[in-house]
């Protein structure tokens, strides 16, 4: 049923993408209209395109008897029946299937991780976390690793992965922090920071779709190889609008091709490289001598000569 749903959708936008793009001539309005849904259907074609691999991916059954299937994006009914049939991994009511444990299962009786090849289910894991419905015969327990000491173990590519499937708790709390302020996440090589991030551009989008495209999102990388290697996560999440680029070619037209010699590289490199261009850059440093007044998330701030003092 649901890639009968997804066929659908997508052969829909396909078949507005070609009605539109055999329109011609008219007024500058209408070309520009023509343009805007052309742009429009071809990134639904795309966003339809990237969930075929691993549609779905989880299904959560509550006490009432209500069951929610987790996907990569969300999928309705036709328009007479309208109804959820598959729920975006990013809505708030699929949070439950990353958060929710024995201790606290916010109405979560068993959550079922689905695994699939192309259209076909290849395995199913269940997570009972209400242990008065668990079968003894299937020796059903409270278990919560299966499914992601699978993903750990799965053989590894060129490229990377998006972890949709196995958020856990303290990745879906980074992902899904607000989207005002700067957040800053550390953490040591091969912890997932990156992983995170680009499922927090693919949440943002989501949730804050009409702001953000209207000001972009631009995911910059130390050269090219890394955004190769990344290159395929957003789009996996049915995120084709976001910009990727490296500090070389962050201005438009513009890109630096110079190369330092080895030896000033080394020294470039060096730790103690900081502290020389942290004193270059105070040494640098103005006070204002009346205060400034900027604009941050729509609210006007008042930067005083001695708040500049004190974050010196």
């Amino acid at each position: 049923m649901l890639y009968g749903r997804l066929d659908d959708l997508r052969d829909r936008a396909a078949g507005r993408l070609a009605q539109t793009l055999r329109q011609s001539g008219g007024t500058h309005q209408a070309r520009t209209e023509r343009e805007a849904f052309s742009a429009m259907y071809r990134q639904q074609v795309a966003q339809f395109d990237a969930a075929e691999h691993g549609l779905v991916f989880g299904r959560l059954e509550f006490d009432g008897g209500e069951r929610r299937y987790i996907g990569r994006i969300g999928i309705h009914a036709d328009a007479d029946d309208y109804a959820q049939l598959l729920m975006d991994w990013r809505a708030d009511a699929a949070r439950p299937f990353y958060l929710a444990t024995a201790a606290s299962p916010d109405g979560v009786k068993v959550r079922r991780h689905i695994k699939t090849r192309s259209r076909n289910v290849v395995s199913l894991d269940d997570e009972v976390l209400d242990l008065a419905v668990a079968d003894p015969s299937r020796h059903e327990g409270l278990t919560g690793e299966s499914a992601l000491m699978a993903a750990l173990g799965a053989s590894r590519t060129g490229t990377m992965s998006d972890i949709v499937e196995t958020i856990q708790a303290e990745q879906d709390h980074i992902i899904r922090s607000p989207l005002a302020g700067v957040l800053v996440v550390q953490g040591g090589p091969g912890t997932g920071k990156t992983a995170v991030a680009l499922h927090r551009a693919a949440y943002l989008l989501y949730t804050h779709r009409r702001q953000l495209e209207k000001r972009g999102v631009l995911v910059v990388g130390p050269n090219a190889t890394f955004l190769r290697y990344i290159g395929q996560v957003l789009p996996s999440l049915g995120e084709t609008s976001v910009l990727l680029s490296t500090i070389a070619d962050i201005l438009p037209g513009v890109s630096a091709t110079a190369h330092e010699p080895p030896g000033i590289a080394a020294i470039k490199g060096r730790l103690d490289m900081a502290k020389v261009v942290a004193a270059a850059v105070r040494d640098r440093q103005q006070l204002p001598a009346d205060a400034i007044e900027i604009v941050v998330d729509r609210q006007t701030l008042r930067l005083t000569q001695q708040a500049c003092l004190q974050a010196r």
